[in-house]
């Protein structure tokens, strides 16, 4: 993007994409480079700032990542996080060492709010801490201005070189006051003015588009979630009838979507699309008959999903180009996203095969947040309940069913998930959760129903309040709400007896099963 810019450099920890985030929040452009970047080629990018992430390193030991002095010596203003602080302070002469306490978690941390860092933040505010080393001793010309009960340096600042170092995550919505902090980093110290808007990723993408695809035709993966629809509108927008749309029924979507997709996408819908259905769940089936790994689970799809399309392709005739809605946290889990490790595979991304039968896949939104699809949804016309539907996994049920998958387990899940939405819509509850879903555990137990023995399945059922996607907390369901769901799966879907509510955040767990 020709504008202002923050550079991210990237040194493997799991929470980098949510800086980039947190700093668009702040409409600043950003973009992400890894720590092997040569400072050469971030000079020429004249960045207005540049921010240090976490990572799984000790910055002391041989071999872990690290950069140059000179980049400190730019002029630029420089922010370290966490491992990124840690790093800062032993390039530049500090003492970095194992930490006799290590902290975790949510943790009270007294700033002193002259910093431009705190300014408009509480004196004792929570932030949330991961680190097992800590910063014993600041580098020349900085001072100390944020502390803990275990941490004496929990912030440093030197104000003459612009250089400032945080050892908690300002990134991640646990640190409550963390989006100040980076807005007073961004807008106040690098002097941005936030011209960053969602329209201009707009105009600028469908321009970008008509470059690079020309005359060629283009084939869109779409699955009816947000992502593959605001990727199938953007380019239909971009290219009109070059576009031909897939839509791949792989019998592991929620009850009676495939027709709902059609009814949208197809012939009758509002959008003049070219749109084909391709039914494959018998095929998808078999292949997954007895596989229960859950990346290989991936894997397949991922495969399966490449090759319907190489085959419609062929159908259709010369095809330049695959359209799919990958973005950010699906790039980030899977391992693609700078230096992170993988989480797990998403199907259109760490999952496709390796030789793919065109000549570019084209990913749209690859650059965005879910929050920022549906905010690029809304500038593209797209009507609201489209745009913000629940969330869908593009492995579908497959990674809502733990273990093997097979049709009667896809029916399963699919009314247990039909009976929770429509419990959660009758409550109300449908516009304040993030996200919500049934899932079918591998767990069978002892039950007694009529006065019989049952051994039956398990539903787990999960919602969460997130605005990333990227850190999550359970959601506070009623526990009427939850007791009528639980009562109605029992009572109408046979090969289940029991139902557990999770209430697992993110991290530890990911908002997924598998």
């Amino acid at each position: 993007m020709n504008q202002e810019k923050v550079i991210v450099i990237d040194f493997g920890g799991q929470y980098n994409q949510l800086v980039a985030r947190r700093v668009r929040e702040c409409n600043v452009y950003c973009e992400i480079y890894s720590y092997r970047t040569d400072l050469e080629q971030i000079k020429a990018m004249n960045p207005k700032g540049i921010i240090l992430t976490g990572g799984p390193n000790s910055c002391y030991e041989d071999g872990a990542p690290t950069y140059r002095k000179e980049l400190f010596e730019l002029g630029i203003p420089v922010l370290g996080l966490c491992y990124g602080a840690q790093l800062m302070m032993h390039v530049l002469g500090g003492k970095v060492e194992k930490a006799p306490i290590r902290e975790y978690g949510k943790t009270e941390v007294m700033v002193d709010t002259t910093s431009p860092l705190f300014t408009d933040v509480s004196e004792k505010t929570i932030c949330w801490m991961s680190h097992f080393d800590y910063i014993s001793q600041v580098a020349d010309g900085f001072d100390i201005v944020a502390h803990t009960t275990d941490c004496p340096v929990a912030a440093a600042q030197n104000l003459e070189k612009n250089l400032y170092a945080i050892q908690f995550h300002p990134e991640v919505l646990h640190t409550q006051e963390g989006t100040r902090m980076l807005h007073n980093f961004v807008r106040g110290v690098c002097g941005c003015s936030g011209s960053w808007r969602m329209d201009s990723f707009v105009e600028q993408s469908i321009q970008e588009i008509r470059q690079k695809v020309g005359d060629g035709k283009v084939l869109c993966a779409l699955s009816g979630g947000v992502d593959s629809s605001v990727a199938a509108v953007l380019l239909s927008k971009a290219i009109g009838n070059q576009l031909t749309c897939v839509f791949v029924d792989h019998g592991l979507l929620r009850k009676d979507e495939g027709d709902e997709v059609e009814a949208v996408f197809g012939p009758e819908g509002p959008y003049e699309l070219n749109f084909i259905r391709v039914n494959a769940q018998e095929r998808y089936y078999k292949k997954l008959a007895g596989v229960t790994e859950p990346e290989t689970k991936r894997k397949i799809i991922g495969e399966e999903f490449i090759r319907v399309f190489e085959e419609e392709a062929k159908k259709i005739g010369a095809v330049d180009f695959l359209v799919q809605g990958t973005i950010y946290p699906d790039v980030v889990e899977s391992g693609l996203g700078g230096e992170s490790a993988v989480i797990k595979s998403h199907h259109n991304v760490g999952g496709l095969p390796d030789c793919v039968d065109f000549k570019e896949i084209i990913e749209p939104l690859r650059d965005l947040f879910k929050d920022e699809v549906r905010k690029a949804g809304l500038e593209l016309g797209i009507p609201e309940n489209l745009v913000f539907r629940q969330p869908f996994p593009g492995p579908g049920l497959g990674i809502r069913i733990i273990g093997e998958v097979n049709a009667e387990k896809v029916k399963i899940v699919q009314e247990a998930d039909a009976i929770y939405r429509e419990e959660i819509a009758k409550a109300g509850l449908d516009k304040s959760i993030g996200q919500y879903f049934a899932a079918l555990t591998n767990m069978r137990s002892v039950g007694v129903m009529g006065d019989e023995r049952t051994y039956d399945y398990a539903v787990a059922l999960r919602a969460v309040n997130t605005i990333d996607f990227m850190t999550a907390e359970a959601a506070e369901i009623p526990f009427e709400v939850l007791q009528k769901v639980m009562s109605r799966i029992i009572n109408e879907v046979k090969g289940v007896n029991r139902v557990m509510y999770d209430l697992t955040s993110k991290p530890p767990g990911t908002i997924e099963f598998e």
